[in-house]
């Protein structure tokens, strides 16, 4: 007896289009930053902290960070970005099937979706939008998300990724605990991906996440976990380490290890090595773990950007690295590009992009999980 509802199989004509799908590139077609003018020096940083001004230039790396202005709010900073990558991918907003707001969870209302009020704002009137996030991870996350619902998805062709980020708001430069995150900033990050598009062609991605760090270092107010809000409670929305110690060592112990993880899966996935890195997109942190990823990956400082000028602008570092690094020439047709960056909670993130025209197959494979690459 048969109970209950199946769905029907897939016809013929839909898995021989969805394997046709599974062999078209994906490329970027556009992409455009969005940077506050008003900026936070190092030396307004020490005097806030107290911390020397050489110490926050030398080790900390941070010469200056953007910090949101009036009216700066993220969905603001990401439109702004959204329609800039939209004019250099010389795309109708309306040809835009998806809208996929991957900016901070830190937007400008709670429980609110940015990504369907800058769909409305931009005319994108025939695309859906989903918001999502994996903190610092969440651009490479989103590059996968997208390409995977573009194999899957017919209808979806043309995905817009949008971000803004204003973390800095959630940084209390007071509390000695988290002064390693005074480095970060405002700003906004888009790009327009389409399916088809053989140029910039999106390669394959890593992923490594480690729970155990999910309530190590949070902002413990204004959530369900602590609802109502006590009036006191504006006073302290700011991030905090609980065990300072505890978080040191195995920040120490385990963030290296996955970042090469990552970037050596996303590599090896993409047919590729270390050897063949030609520029890392990298996210902002201090110079020492900066210095330490590249002399481990073989990479030199003419193959990266140091956003000493920027701070971390969260999930926008690596498309600001890549619209550094095309201004600078550091970026070229054929350059193999690595994006990777770490969130807290903890995710380590890596995915590949080959710059310029693109002939070559495959287009590589998403690797989420903790699934290892066999040779």
């Amino acid at each position: 007896m048969n109970i209950g509802c199946t769905a029907p199989r897939a016809n013929a004509y839909t898995r021989a289009r969805r394997e046709e799908l599974s062999n078209e590139p994906v490329g970027i077609k556009g992409i455009g930053t969005y940077i506050p003018a008003t900026v936070m020096t190092s030396a307004e940083l020490a005097a806030t902290t107290g911390v020397p001004e050489d110490v926050i230039r030398q080790k900390f790396g941070i010469v200056q960070k953007p910090i949101p202005g009036h009216g700066d709010t993220p969905s603001v900073m990401g439109r702004i970005a959204a329609e800039r990558a939209i004019e250099q991918a010389a795309v109708s907003p309306a040809d835009i099937d998806l809208i996929i707001w991957n900016g901070a969870q830190h937007k400008d209302y709670p429980c609110w979706l940015a990504g369907l009020k800058i769909a409305h704002e931009i005319g994108a009137d025939n695309a859906w939008s989903f918001d999502m996030e994996a903190m610092c991870g969440s651009m490479m996350a989103a590059f996968d998300v997208a390409k995977s619902l573009m194999i899957s998805r017919p209808k979806t062709k043309t995905v817009l990724i949008v971000s803004g980020y204003r973390n800095a708001d959630l940084i209390d430069l007071s509390v000695p605990e988290t002064r390693f995150m005074m480095d970060l900033g405002a700003g906004g990050a888009a790009a327009v991906l389409e399916r088809g598009h053989a140029e910039n062609v999106v390669l394959s991605s890593a992923f490594r996440g480690d729970g155990s760090f999910s309530e190590e270092c949070v902002v413990p107010v204004m959530g369900a976990n602590k609802w109502p809000p006590d009036p006191d409670d504006a006073k302290h929305a700011h991030f905090v380490v609980r065990d300072g110690e505890e978080f040191k060592r195995k920040l120490g112990e385990r963030t290296l290890p996955n970042f090469f993880a990552v970037v050596r899966e996303s590599l090896a996935d993409s047919g590729l090595s270390q050897a063949d890195i030609d520029y890392l997109a990298i996210l902002h942190f201090k110079k020492s773990a900066h210095d330490t990823v590249l002399q481990e990956l073989g990479v030199h400082e003419h193959q990266t950007t140091y956003l000493n000028e920027y701070g971390h602008l969260g999930q926008n570092d690596q498309l600001l690295s890549i619209e550094l690094g095309l201004e600078s020439g550091k970026i070229r047709a054929g350059s193999n590009i690595v994006m990777v960056g770490a969130g807290l909670g903890f995710v380590w993130a890596s995915t590949v992009v080959k710059w310029g025209p693109y002939t070559g197959a495959p287009y590589g494979r998403s690797t989420t999980g903790r699934e290892q690459h066999e040779t």
